[in-house]
């Protein structure tokens, strides 16, 4: 799917000090994002902080996405969950129109074998009005999709067309983009690899810094794609520094320092998650103030 290549950007949700949604931040972070040269714009994934979000909450900032963003950029919904009979109830009832496709988590918690995940995505892949792009991601799942099952599923299901791949593993990266059928999606869910993805041969990334920065890091992405390495390793290596810093302290109590630093949003996070301490706010500030930006 052509109009996922690229940058797409896990959004935030901006919080009030009161921990209420902050609605017109949120609007201010997809116009800069627009304007920026992201790619597509990904709702309620796991840096949006979903798992605090009741279902009105989420209905409210997926009905606010869809208002700001006026079809400029294609939409992508995060829609995962550990009851694979609750996740395609939800899929079969949801109004997907504004959306180009679903990415979905692999089952947390229940630890399934692969077999499980393959029966899990099989029934999310036949249940979704949408295409579905997999999310690996072992270090908040606590089970690995193996490249293997990506592919049998790849295979079995036309309505998968991706997987986000956030294992961290290039070589992981190479085994699935080496075995998979043409025009299936490999997208990076790892900042830090997202070049270095397309340079083996993925199609992009589904970047948590990108809304920070989303000129500086859409343009490494395009110039890579494009088969500029040259500028856009130049790019790469200067990014590696931020990306460190926004993941400091968990994710997305850095990018959203980065963000309040910018204007463009308070810094609040919803409990059991922490705000970036002073001392990182400092060290993202002085990061930006050194590379001018």
């Amino acid at each position: 799917m052509q109009e996922l290549k690229g940058t797409g950007v896990a959004l935030i949700t901006p919080f009030n000090e009161d921990y209420s949604i902050d609605f017109d931040a949120l609007a201010q972070i997809i116009e800069y994002n627009i304007e920026g040269g992201t790619d597509y714009l990904v709702i309620l994934g796991t840096t949006a902080e979903n798992a605090t979000l009741t279902a009105e909450e989420q209905q409210s900032v997926i009905n606010k996405a869809v208002a700001v963003n006026a079809g400029r950029l294609p939409l992508v919904l995060g829609a995962g969950g550990n009851n694979t009979a609750a996740l395609t109830q939800s899929l079969e009832k949801k109004d997907l129109s504004a959306f180009s496709a679903v990415l979905s988590v692999s089952p947390y918690y229940n630890r399934p074998s692969q077999a499980g995940i393959f029966a899990h995505y099989s029934q999310v892949a036949k249940a979704s009005k949408l295409p579905v792009i997999l999310y690996n991601v072992p270090g908040r799942t606590g089970s690995n999709v193996l490249p293997e099952t990506v592919i049998k599923l790849a295979l079995a299901e036309p309505n998968i067309i991706g997987v986000k791949e956030a294992m961290g593993d290039l070589t992981q990266m190479m085994r699935l983009i080496k075995d998979r059928p043409d025009g299936f999606l490999v997208l990076s869910g790892d900042d830090m690899i997202a070049l270095p993805t397309v340079s083996v041969g993925g199609e992009g990334v589904i970047s948590v810094l990108g809304q920070g920065l989303p000129k500086m890091f859409s343009n490494m992405i395009r110039e890579g794609l494009s088969g500029n390495f040259e500028a856009a390793y130049d790019k790469h290596y200067k990014l590696m520094r931020a990306t460190d810093l926004i993941f400091a302290e968990g994710n997305p109590a850095g990018i959203k320092a980065l963000l309040a630093h910018k204007g463009l949003c308070k810094d609040t996070v919803r409990l059991p998650l922490m705000s970036a301490t002073t001392v990182l706010k400092q060290d993202i500030a002085t990061y930006l103030q050194d590379n001018g930006l």
